[in-house]
């Protein structure tokens, strides 16, 4: 989908700033769950980028900041400036080419931009929103295509509990999010643990986790769209 041919899957992705890849993300985001939203203005892409739900930091991005972190993007090719309507400009991403993926692999590789390292199982349930995954194996299957492409793969060892990251973090901070992975895979490791008397609920759990994530969504679309009416 919307991948060139000639592209070489082979070459590894351009590290990105924090802020830059918090923007991406927004953008990929936006555009599969609020289309009627998007391209996004400035004041949407902030509004998105400091949303509470749906991300892990919350950020406190100002215009300066986003607009240094856009000029990121361009110059990387992720994202393209438009004309919207009157005299607004207006941000999409460019993801589909730049990275030579297609939907299932967008949704995954938006969820790890937004949140950070995630199990099997968080993907699954927090993508849905984006794609549809029938099951844990169709993750596994889209996890084993970006690592193929060197976009994204396992940081922590197999096993339950088991940590999966983009690879889009400059050299300096790999090792710190390596690390945070770890501490992260222990603590869901014992959280399973205690929780296999009760693995029958888990369906419930996860379609009750789904909705609330699709309702935190529009909430944030409708703070956003509050920010940009008032900007």
């Amino acid at each position: 989908m919307n991948s060139p041919a000639d592209s070489d899957s082979s070459v590894a992705p351009i590290p990105l700033s924090p802020a830059a890849r918090r923007i991406l993300g927004v953008l990929v985001e936006k555009a599969k769950t609020t289309p009627e939203s998007y391209p996004l203005t400035l004041a949407g892409i902030i509004a998105g980028s400091n949303q509470k739900s749906n991300r892990a930091p919350v950020m406190e991005m100002d215009d300066t900041d986003a607009l240094n972190a856009l000029d990121e993007l361009r110059e990387a090719g992720a994202v393209r400036e438009i004309q919207g309507s009157g005299r607004s400009t207006k941000y999409r991403h460019a993801v589909y080419e730049w990275m030579n993926i297609e939907s299932a692999e967008s949704a995954i590789i938006t969820e790890l931009l937004l949140r950070g390292p995630q199990t099997l199982g968080e993907l699954r349930t927090r993508a849905s929103r984006m794609h549809a995954f029938d099951d844990l194996d169709a993750v596994k299957d889209t996890l084993n295509k970006l690592s193929e492409k060197k976009l994204a793969g396992a940081v922590t060892p197999p096993g339950r509990g088991q940590m999966f990251a983009h690879f889009l973090y400059p050299p300096n901070e790999q090792q710190h999010v390596v690390a945070k992975a770890e501490k992260l895979s222990a603590a869901e490791t014992g959280s399973l643990a205690t929780r296999s008397s009760v693995n029958e609920n888990q369906s419930a759990i996860d379609a009750l986790l789904q909705r609330l994530e699709q309702v935190n969504t529009r909430i944030d679309d409708l703070e956003r769209r509050i920010s940009e009416l008032e900007s």
